[in-house]
């Protein structure tokens, strides 16, 4: 349900988050064009259809309180190979129409609870390494080296560079305007973020980034009056598609072709897209959750069903894959959201903006809107939440540092399974000697297992089996157990016919049922 109780708060919030999702939306449908050698390529419109149907239809339908949902840059290489496999856009967007069914599905079947297996420090970890990749890729946009899509968050590239040699190359073709647009805009995002401005009532309800924009436009359009080499050029400007008349706009939309429901590539290409789109989602909203002030829990299988009903109406409208995206319900977060009408709102933005202001918002330097980002991944990478994490030991800290490595080298879901195999490690570890505990007196050990004994505390009770001295006396007390796992029985029961009789163990086991 909307609630319009907080649209003060909401309002700005929604503006700045369409600030934020505009160029992510060209960015991510830009980069879906990169297929060579086939014709009816998505044009930026895809990108931005997306995050219209993320921002309207999925804000409308979904239970997260500041979750934003738009086209995600991690679904890039998926998108590219689809089209590729398939041979036609047109057909591409059957297979998303058909993945957003498969996710309504799961919806229905209660597939959301996966989202519950991931660890804190993982979560934790993934905002981390989101926030550490957006400022390392502004940083080129900032001084005005516009090679890369605005959106890449891969950092392998394709033309061979990664992150960190972009930084090299931006330093060698550094633009002044751009510099001078991008350092006034972090400027005025950090006085906009310090105590005495947000405590001002008339100032604290402006987003910061729109006078960031309104500066980088007047500063760019003063540029060319004074020195025309320092006036940002048009390939450093936003790009949206300017359509000449209704026909011209129409024109920008495109249709499934479904004469391909009998191609069986379809149906492998949509259960790609809905499986990595779900895992992208709910991490997503686990995340988001946490980010939120007021801890709010969304409903993982409503939120299933939303992004699917979003799949399907995107699908049929031309638009791109969509998921709920950490950067953009971040941004809505720091703005100040208060409930998903700040989500809603972002999406009828990008409405209005394509059809009634497109040359406007062409005159938005990127490197102002690469300020916000970076100011976005600054508060998601603070210096104290890496202080906080360590100071919580290794076994939270280890994987969190890990899967912080792994998302900036890899990609979202590869440093997350990352960074759950080394939780999973850990939890092994734990539970080594969990269920069970030792007592010794005198020439008596004895021990007590807990009410749950599984396979992984197997590698505990062999150790301390094989550390019972001999001539000893052991007693193994079941009596607190519930249930013990067939691994575990097997090893007691080889140890009783066996082990004790070899180092002569006056062996005594108490409500052990060997027939569980």
């Amino acid at each position: 349900m909307v609630h319009f109780k907080t649209w003060q708060k909401d309002l700005p919030a929604g503006l700045v988050v369409f600030l934020v999702a505009l160029p992510l939306c060209l960015g991510v449908g830009l980069a879906s064009t990169s297929v060579e050698g086939i014709d009816g390529l998505p044009n930026l419109f895809s990108g931005l259809v997306a995050g219209i149907v993320g921002g309207i239809v999925v804000g409308f339908l979904s239970g997260s309180r500041l979750g934003v949902s738009g086209p995600a840059a991690g679904l890039i290489t998926i998108i590219v190979a689809a089209i590729s496999t398939l041979g036609s856009y047109e057909a591409f967007l059957v297979a998303v129409v058909i993945s957003g069914i498969f996710q309504v599905i799961a919806g229905f079947l209660k597939a959301g609870i996966i989202a519950n297996y991931v660890p804190s420090s993982v979560i934790k970890g993934m905002l981390a390494a989101i926030g550490i990749t957006l400022i390392l890729k502004e940083i080129p946009h900032l001084v005005g080296y516009d090679k890369d899509f605005f959106g890449d968050e891969s950092f392998f590239q394709k033309d061979g560079h990664n992150t960190f040699s972009e930084i090299y190359y931006s330093l060698q073709a550094l633009h002044p305007g751009a510099i001078i647009i991008g350092v006034v805009s972090l400027l005025i995002l950090m006085l906009f973020d310090t105590k005495w401005l947000k405590k001002n009532k008339v100032l604290s309800v402006i987003p910061g980034a729109l006078i960031v924009v309104v500066v980088s436009i007047l500063m760019n359009n003063l540029f060319g009056t004074i020195d025309k080499n320092l006036k940002v050029s048009s390939i450093h400007l936003v790009q949206l598609p300017v359509p000449k008349s209704l026909t011209d706009f129409i024109g920008f939309f495109s249709f499934p072709d479904f004469s391909m429901l009998s191609n069986p590539n379809v149906y492998i290409v949509a259960i790609t897209i809905a499986l990595v789109g779900s895992l992208e989602t709910l991490l997503s909203v686990e995340a988001t959750d946490k980010l939120d002030p007021q801890k709010f829990s969304t409903p993982t299988n409503q939120e299933l069903k939303a992004q699917g009903v979003g799949n399907i109406v995107s699908g049929l409208l031309g638009g791109l894959p969509i998921t709920q995206v950490i950067v953009r319900s971040s941004a809505n977060i720091n703005s100040g959201g208060q409930s998903k009408l700040s989500t809603i709102v972002h999406g009828f933005l990008i409405l209005i903006a394509i059809v009634f202001i497109p040359q406007l918002l062409n005159m938005i330097p990127l490197a102002a809107l690469a300020a916000v980002l970076i100011m976005v991944g600054y508060k998601l990478a603070k210096v104290s939440l890496f202080t906080s994490m360590y100071k919580l030991g290794w076994e939270q800290f280890i994987p969190f540092a890990i899967t912080i490595i792994g998302v900036l080298l890899t990609d979202l879901l590869k440093g997350i399974a990352i960074g759950l195999a080394i939780s999973i490690f850990y939890i092994l570890k734990k539970n080594y000697k969990n269920n069970f505990k030792k007592e010794i007196a005198e020439n008596e050990i004895k021990v007590i297992l807990s009410e749950e004994v599984t396979f992984l505390n197997k590698a505990g009770i062999i150790e301390i089996l094989e550390t019972i001295p001999k001539n000893s006396k052991l007693i193994i007390d079941g009596s607190n157990c519930k249930s013990i796992d067939y691994d575990v029985i097997e090893l007691l029961s080889e140890f009783q016919v066996y082990g004790s009789k070899n180092k002569n163990i006056q062996l005594q086991m108490i409500n052990i049922n060997f027939n569980n």
